[in-house]
């Protein structure tokens, strides 16, 4: 020590190098716990732990966050249109010819005729279940990745001969049923008769079971081919909408007027933001809301520094007269200070980042761990939608996080570090 102090006297020309190797030692030396400093060093251990935690619960929130979201949405805008089209005035009788021209839309990927309506399905359990049956060409329902690609048992071959449905796991499990039972599906709007509207009853084979991975779909959707769901909801020789699947969902709002005109019929279209806007801004601003109220644990863990290092001055007021009376400057104590303030949010913020990483990567694992453990199912995919728990790491919001991190424990560390510069000589010895 003497050595590196020797440099700072001599009529004050000669100084040590800012940020030396001795300041770094002095500051390696006040962050290594002693008796006599251990409220210093618990102080200490809890910012560091604070921070750590802290950085670690914005990671692996904000990834959980973003992959609930993009597995929502990935899976969502795989089976729904992402512009719907509907008629005006006049029934959509010509819905191949519409599809065909929109489908030449320059950005549209495929247009799918569609009919849709709400049923109560039964099958050989004697359970029922509300129902959204969606009649669909054969084509076009293998061309939707997240269905075609999950088929759990059967098959979506000569889907439009087979007169049999596509349906949910969740919905054959409820219902007792698998590849070839027969599942019957009640509409309240059926067929006139001298004693009113009765109620249609039709039984139809399960041709195929699918798993989308989205609780509320694989238990309630029904595929059945289109010209079977013309029969059923008696729409004859018509389609109700026309539901078009683009390249990029993003931009779909550039595709309405191409896409109305290329019609060539009296049509509106409505695009998939519209129609789950409320959902996903109920997200961005729970998304929003957490990352504050996450930040306010890495904030009170910075105020922890601040503290800790009010008590490191003050315990070390002789060590700070006798470095003065040597000839330390005053910006070689506030850096001593400096360094061992940050010291404690940069290790914390490390530990946080690789915390927060290595949750993410393995966090279905840790899912499941922890519902064994407690002997309850953790992220139920009957209330959150999902099957399994999604994390989606973002680089540019984990650096995010760390920067802040890293700012508000430097920000932390400056005015007691400040403070113990401006003490001189005297006024340190008396803070023993």
């Amino acid at each position: 020590m003497s050595a590196e102090v020797a440099m700072t006297q001599g009529g004050g020309e000669a100084r040590a190098r800012a940020f030396s190797r001795f300041e770094w030692m002095l500051a390696g030396r006040y962050l290594r716990a002693r008796r006599r400093d251990a409220g210093v060093s618990v102080i200490a251990g809890f910012s560091f732990i604070g921070i750590m935690l802290g950085v670690a619960a914005l990671i692996i929130v904000m990834s959980v966050m973003n992959g609930f979201r993009g597995e929502l949405l990935t899976r969502i805008l795989g089976v729904n249109g992402h512009v719907i089209l509907q008629p005006i005035d006049t029934p959509l009788t010509d819905y191949d010819a519409v599809a065909e021209r929109v489908s030449k839309v320059s950005g549209v990927t495929f247009a799918a005729p569609l009919i849709e309506g709400q049923v109560l399905a039964s099958g050989t359990s004697g359970t029922g279940t509300g129902a959204l049956v969606k009649g669909v060409r054969g084509a076009d329902l293998r061309r939707l990745t997240p269905i075609a690609s999950n088929i759990k048992s059967g098959s979506l071959e000569g889907f439009d001969e087979s007169g049999g449905v596509a349906i949910g796991t969740r919905m054959a499990s409820a219902l007792g049923l698998g590849v070839g039972d027969m599942i019957t599906l009640v509409a309240p709007e059926g067929d006139s008769t001298p004693m009113g509207v009765v109620p249609r009853v039709k039984a139809y084979p399960v041709s195929a079971v699918f798993e989308i991975g989205l609780s509320e779909y694989d238990a309630a959707y029904v595929y059945m081919p289109l010209s079977e769901a013309q029969l059923f909801f008696n729409q004859d020789g018509r389609a109700q909408t026309i539901e078009i699947f683009v390249n990029d969902p993003d931009d779909v709002a550039a595709l309405q007027a191409p896409i109305e005109q290329a019609a060539g019929r009296p049509a509106y279209t409505v695009t998939w933001q519209k129609q789950n806007q409320s959902f996903f801004s109920a997200l961005e601003v729970e998304r929003n809301v957490m990352f504050i109220i996450l930040t306010l644990i890495v904030l009170v863990a910075a105020l922890n520094i601040i503290s800790g290092l009010f008590m490191l001055v003050k315990d070390k007021g002789r060590d700070i007269a006798i470095l003065r009376t040597m000839g330390a400057t005053r910006g070689a104590v506030m850096r001593i200070f400096l360094i061992t303030g940050a010291s404690i949010g940069v290790a914390g913020t490390a530990a946080g980042f690789v915390l927060g990483l290595l949750f993410c990567l393995n966090i279905e694992n840790l899912r499941q761990f922890f519902s064994w453990l407690s002997g309850t199912t953790i992220f139920d995919p009957e209330f959150y939608f999902l099957s399994q728990l999604p994390a989606e790491i973002n680089a540019v919001e984990v650096v995010s996080v760390v920067a802040m991190a890293l700012a508000l424990s430097f920000l932390a560390t400056l005015f007691p570090s400040w403070k113990a510069s401006k003490l001189d000589p005297v006024e340190a010895l008396r803070y023993e």
